[in-house]
């Protein structure tokens, strides 16, 4: 059905591909991998006709073609669902997925809401997926927008479907869902090529993968007939840091974080906890368990209606996030894009402006040696794959851009950190980065809570683990023998 060869794509700095090569049969899934950085986003932006290749083929059906922009795409049936969502907030779920294709009454002078909303409720029966066509986008949760955002590409009666990362905002029964999806337009011929950094999700839906390393094609292998060590070695090219279970020894008696009593309308309720020195509190749960909420209300995003937030020893007044911070508490939202990020700006700028006063004189002036020192040693101490200090964010992979929210946080030097969903959306080699990193911080007596939805990682990382079910603690265990099936039960209050 598709194949690209000898791809090659440079951007000021970058050369984003070299050679790269990658084909699709029809009604197989074919899985891409490599790092972040690696170039399969830009390789599948190509075929979409996002970004325009410097040199290279595509032939699809055995006639090579040109695909010089995304509407070109369409008409050859080929629909990407992108790993950061592409949604306009202030539409509904009906206008975000038909956008440019609404049916309109006579004259064509007004849209027709009632068929582009019945258009959309008939598109979610068929994917069995449970979403209101009239509710804004900037009101469902960011699981609820990727759904949107696979519909929208479904819509388009796609022949070629590529998912960049679709479930990593999913739960478990979420992903299952996609999953159907996936089988039953495999069954009728599409060709979906599927980008995920989740192993076993490649084991079980894919046919084939390919593996790309710094922008060049390293091999194609047959599912059945490889191992995820395999893959991950083709994709990394060195060893990856694994730990076991962490050293419950490290943690310290001193409590540095104490919550009582909190409470938030309908989304948090009675929440008591203690965040001691020196440890990784994990917290596991379900969509909707109510950890992100927590996470924005001890950060003081959300307000609360009632509790106490204590700070090594001390109650503590938190409004709004500058008074958190004040108080040696910052938060890496899951959503680094619209929370975590100034996407205009460079990379410098935006690791240092939470400090800025510790690099500034007294007449305000910014000392531009130390901003760059400082922020040059965070590039290479997070091993950020960037041109330089002063690239553009936005011009950065998806698990750079976290690296670069982390690197933030890290200069302020903040004595508690709230990760939510750190490694979501990042290779397996990246991952290994921050599992060290987030174990070097708690060794030098940094409390870090970490929230997130893979089980293995919260097992893999957490001296201790809080699990949650709507809006509840249901469960504190210390993580010596605990199993994920332990945790499953609590998440859904079914112990």
């Amino acid at each position: 059905m598709l194949e690209m060869d000898g791809i090659d794509k440079r951007f000021p700095g970058v050369q984003a591909l070299s050679n790269a090569r990658f084909s699709l049969r029809s009604g197989e899934v074919h899985a891409l991998v490599g790092e972040n950085g690696a170039g399969k986003s830009t390789l599948m932006k190509i075929l979409t006709g996002i970004h325009q290749k410097d040199k290279g083929r595509i032939c699809y059906n055995n006639h090579e073609i040109e695909i010089p922009n995304p509407k070109s795409a369409q008409k050859y049936g080929i629909s990407m669902v992108h790993q950061e969502l592409n949604l306009m907030p202030d539409l509904t779920v009906a206008q975000n997925i038909f956008i440019g294709r609404e049916p309109c009454f006579a004259l064509g002078m007004w849209l027709n809401e009632p068929e582009i909303n019945t258009k959309a409720k008939q598109l979610f029966k068929e994917l069995n997926l449970d979403l209101d066509p009239r509710m804004l986008v900037s009101d469902l949760t960011i699981a609820k927008q990727q759904m949107v955002e696979i519909a929208k590409a479904l819509s388009f009666d796609a022949k070629i479907l590529i998912m960049d990362e679709p479930t990593a905002a999913l739960t478990e029964t979420e992903t299952e869902t996609l999953f159907r999806i996936v089988e039953n337009l495999r069954d009728i011929g599409v060709g979906i090529v599927y980008i995920s950094h989740r192993m076993e999700e490649l084991k079980r839906i894919s046919n084939r993968i390919t593996v790309l390393r710094d922008g060049y094609y390293i091999g194609t292998l047959d599912t059945p007939d490889t191992t995820i060590d395999q893959i991950i070695g083709m994709m990394v090219g060195r060893n990856v840091y694994w730990s076991a279970r962490p050293d419950l020894e490290i943690v310290k008696k001193e409590k540095v974080l104490s919550i009582k009593n909190l409470n938030r309308y309908k989304t948090l309720k009675d929440i008591n906890f203690d965040l001691h020195k020196g440890e990784i509190l994990g917290f596991s749960g379900l969509m909707g368990a109510g950890r992100t909420e927590l996470a924005r209300a001890i950060f003081g995003a959300d307000p609360i209606d009632s509790g106490e937030i204590h700070v090594n020893g001390k109650r503590a007044k938190i409004n709004k996030p500058a008074d958190a911070v004040r108080q040696g508490i910052c938060y890496l939202s899951e959503d680094r894009k619209r929370f975590g990020l100034m996407l205009d700006m460079d990379v410098k700028n935006n690791m240092v402006i939470p400090s800025l006063k510790e690099f500034s004189s007294a007449l305000g002036f910014v000392n531009e040696s130390k901003t760059n020192n400082i922020s040059q040693s965070m590039v290479e101490a997070l091993s950020i794959k960037t041109p330089g200090i002063n690239q553009e964010v936005k011009l950065l992979s998806g698990g750079n851009q976290q690296k670069v929210v982390i690197a933030k946080w890290l200069i302020r030097n903040c004595e508690i950190i709230i990760f939510d969903e750190p490694t979501r959306g990042i290779d397996v080699g990246a991952k290994g980065e921050i599992y060290k990193l987030l174990q070097k911080l708690a060794e030098e007596g940094k409390s870090i809570i970490f929230i997130s939805s893979e089980l293995p990682e919260i097992l893999r990382i957490s001296h201790r683990i809080i699990v949650m079910c709507e809006g509840r603690i249901t469960a504190q265990i210390k993580n010596e023998s605990i199993t994920q099936e332990t945790i499953m039960r609590y998440a859904t209050n079914f112990s």
